[in-house]
């Protein structure tokens, strides 16, 4: 079985990250993804309130993703649930930048953990759950970033 770990800090979940999901979803039969706990970041969602909204905008590929959270480095985690590959999707070559040193800082730290990188939909080549939170503090339109149930989320959040 192929398995795949697809990380992220989904604050929030976009609908670039489902379109990643749904790109990996051909490549390997079960694919986990891993909310990431990182002290440095400022994050707008807690833990909790981040693998609810990723549990419920995945819910249609329940069948083969699994949600977890974790605070540990990546390449452990992904150890640690026998995945092969780590999923990175890529907007822009500043992502590509960024991926290719973590990429070699993990073959560092397990050779046999690879990447492998998908490339977002044109529509979503912009998106960032950054941007998403920058349209949200000046109250602009956020439906075609996110699934509705998340874009209230938002907006509450900024009331």
């Amino acid at each position: 079985m192929k398995t795949g770990l697809y990380p992220g800090s989904f604050d929030p979940i976009t609908y670039g990250h489902i379109d990643i999901v749904e790109r990996a979803l051909k490549l390997f039969d079960k694919l986990y993804v891993l909310v990431s706990v990182n002290p440095y970041k400022n994050m707008l969602f807690t833990k909790e309130e981040r693998l609810d909204m990723v549990k419920k905008a995945l819910e249609p590929y329940k069948d083969k993703v699994e949600i977890q959270a974790s605070e540990t480095l990546t390449v452990q985690h992904a150890r640690h649930l026998n995945a092969t590959h780590i999923v990175r999707g890529l907007r822009a070559l500043t992502d590509f930048e960024y991926e290719f040193q973590m990429t070699h800082a993990n073959r560092e730290l397990d050779e046999n953990i690879d990447s492998v990188f998908f490339m977002t939909a044109n529509k979503y080549s912009f998106l960032s759950s950054t941007a998403v939170k920058e349209i949200a503090r000046f109250n602009g339109d956020l439906s075609t970033f996110a699934p509705p149930f998340i874009v209230e989320r938002i907006k509450d959040k900024f009331r």
